[in-house]
């Protein structure tokens, strides 16, 4: 009886970190219908959080060098990209559909535990990758294209997105043995820099535009995405240190639920039958991962 209440404490954090990413596309688009980019926003969200961060290690006497964990700047990349593309896609795409394709990041971690931690697919996870893939190949293949071909910019995000999540997740496992401050203020340090690069490049090639002015409107959105993402994270950490891997990545795939109820009671998401059966098959392969035979309780493959 004793141990219900810290579970019971652990998976509600988790919940409140999937409901924060299934949400989050509502203040970025209305951040971009103020004129603020989801890039530009994603950077002052994340340099918000960052520098808070960063001041408190630091006034505590916990801020560490980086210099025994160089992976860390790996994991600041691939963390950054991650937040670029699920941001930048949720804010510009259907909701439903990007984070449908995000969610191959379970399929796509088959790979990536391959090339980064060595540990070879078996026959089970060779079979989630070939499910989620043709999920992949239904969401994308349209009459009108004779390729399965992302349709837009939004859909090329999620993939890239959902990839980077993968190698996050390998990183993170690989640097287990890292301070986790330092990992957190990689994470959160990553949104910051490539999200601003990502802008920066964005604007010398003519696909960001330049947007308004800014304005003390996006205050309280900017605030509440920060406060939420803080908030989200330290949930995340709190339920993911008192419960078995699977069990943390089962309750997450609630962040599917979130995003597709909310998108589609508020009008940002609309559901055809290739988007049905396709994301059908990622959700099967992305659950397989977790409650399959052969899963493995301590990572994502």
């Amino acid at each position: 009886m004793g141990n219900t209440s810290p579970k019971s404490l652990a998976v509600a954090g988790l919940l409140l970190n999937a409901f924060v990413w299934g949400v989050c596309w509502w203040p970025f688009k209305q951040l971009e219908g103020l004129g603020l980019h989801p890039l530009w926003a994603t950077a002052l969200v994340y340099a918000f959080v960052f520098v808070s961060i960063a001041m408190w290690l630091w006034r505590s006497g916990q801020l560490q060098s980086w210099r025994g964990h160089t992976g860390l700047w790996l994991l600041l990349l691939a963390s950054g990209l991650t937040n670029v593309g699920f941001n930048w896609a949720v804010t510009v795409g259907d909701v439903v559909r990007v984070v449908l394709l995000f969610y191959l990041m379970p399929a796509w971690s088959v790979l990536v535990a391959w090339w980064l931690l060595g540990e070879k697919p078996t026959p089970m996870a060779l079979l989630r990758l070939l499910l989620a893939l043709t999920g992949l190949f239904i969401v994308l293949k349209s009459p009108e294209t004779p390729w399965p071909v992302p349709e837009s910019l939004a859909d090329g995000l999620a993939l890239m997105g959902g990839l980077t999540f993968a190698v996050t997740n390998a990183l993170l496992l690989k640097l287990k043995d890292s301070p986790s401050s330092s990992r957190t203020l990689a994470m959160f340090g990553g949104g910051a820099v490539m999200a601003t690069l990502a802008a920066i490049v964005g604007l010398a090639t003519g696909v960001v535009a330049i947007g308004a002015a800014p304005t003390w409107s996006w205050l309280p959105l900017v605030a509440l995405l920060s406060i939420s993402f803080l908030l989200g994270n330290l949930a995340l950490q709190y339920g993911a240190a008192r419960l078995a891997a699977h069990t943390t990545a089962l309750v997450m795939l609630s962040e599917v639920v979130f995003a597709s109820v909310s998108s589609v009671l508020l009008g940002a998401s609309s559901w055809d039958s290739r988007t049905l059966i396709g994301g059908a098959l990622i959700l099967l392969a992305a659950l397989l991962s977790i409650v399959g035979p052969g899963h493995k309780s301590h990572s994502n493959v």
